[in-house]
């Protein structure tokens, strides 16, 4: 029993220090997983070089090249209408802001017995100036000083990130053959197959969102919903950080919808976009993605918890993708049957 309690002990204190360990080095740990695992939805394409027999350094620079590209272009695409959302933000600040004026003037009287109360029960001078700055504070934006001092970070982990997948797609067969020979059930086979399937869901996930994202812009154009570029772009992206991502878009459309509308129709807009991704979640998805990438819905819900207290928004994009492959990986090495239930995100 002596034993027993030892081994649980030292259990729990290997896992606290693994956590501590994560969080602390996500500086560095974040862009090398999310290199590992662009590498692994880079399949396709890293089979197709090999197909055409490139030489794998020039295989892997291409490959490189081709996702710097392409996060580049998509951050050329969205920083328009990313300024713009930033330059309409003070607006929308000051019109909610006189809503919420409206509602203290309905319930002043109510407002005006919790300040006797609060008079009556803090000390003299207590609270005195305790919003004073506050609001200035909230309503600052991202200074050029700001963004010169996160510049030496940010570049250091995207050259942390691009070398990482240079090495992983020029190492990736040695990487497999490494991992198969350390951990002796996992073959290659079962690396290669998980990565074909983190990369079909992927891939599949990325066109049900961008088709997904237009239809939402379309919808908030035609009930005169401000800027549905932006909305659009924010479902689209929104839509990866599965069950999180959409509970906060509804409520960014239910506050902008009090803000733009009146009456009835302010909640118009969160409505229609809770319709859509009902529709979008329970019939195409499952009908594309298919059975074959079926996760237990708990298990992605406890994945995007972790991750994102863990990572933060890096880590809720790269939750689901991980989880795909650990269980892929895990199925193939013991050979257990399918323990999920539900489409991967969709309960």
């Amino acid at each position: 029993m002596r034993l027993t309690v030892q081994s649980g002990c030292l259990l729990v204190l290997t896992v606290i220090v693994s956590l501590v360990a994560l969080h602390q080095a996500r500086d560095l740990l974040a862009p090398v997983v999310s290199a590992f695992l662009l590498g692994v939805v880079m399949t396709p394409l890293s089979d197709l070089w090999d197909k055409l027999r490139v030489p794998a350094a020039v295989a892997a620079f291409l490959s490189v090249l081709l996702a710097v590209a392409a996060l580049f272009l998509l951050v050329l695409l969205l920083e328009p209408y990313i300024s713009q959302a930033i330059q309409q933000g003070p607006v929308i600040r000051a019109e909610l802001r006189e809503t919420v004026n409206e509602l203290r003037r309905v319930l002043q009287g109510l407002e005006r017995i919790s300040e006797e109360v609060a008079a009556a029960i803090e000390p003299d001078g207590a609270g005195s100036g305790a919003g004073e700055g506050g609001e200035d504070d909230a309503m600052k934006l991202p200074t050029l000083t700001d963004a010169l001092f996160y510049a030496p970070q940010f570049l250091a982990q995207f050259l942390i990130f691009t070398g990482t997948l240079y090495f992983f797609l020029l190492a990736r067969n040695a990487v497999y053959d490494w991992l198969s020979r350390s951990i002796k059930p996992l073959t290659q086979s079962d690396l290669a197959r998980a990565a074909k399937q983190v990369s079909l869901y992927v891939l599949t996930i990325s066109a049900i969102n961008l088709s997904f994202g237009a239809l939402v812009a379309v919808a908030m154009h035609l009930i005169g919903m401000p800027s549905p570029i932006v909305w659009g772009l924010l479902a689209f992206v929104l839509n990866f950080v599965l069950y999180l991502g959409p509970a906060l878009l509804i409520a960014m459309l239910t506050v902008t919808g009090i803000v733009v509308f009146e009456g009835a129709t302010s909640f118009l807009p969160p409505a229609l976009y809770i319709a859509m991704n009902a529709t979008e979640a329970q019939f195409v998805t499952p009908t594309l993605v298919g059975r074959s990438l079926s996760v237990n819905p708990l298990l992605v819900f406890l994945s995007l918890v972790f991750w994102l207290w863990l990572w933060g928004p890096i880590g809720g994009i790269i939750a689901i993708p991980l989880l795909i492959w650990t269980i892929t990986v895990f199925k193939g090495a013991t050979g257990a049957q399918a323990i999920s239930a539900g489409t991967p995100g969709k309960g």
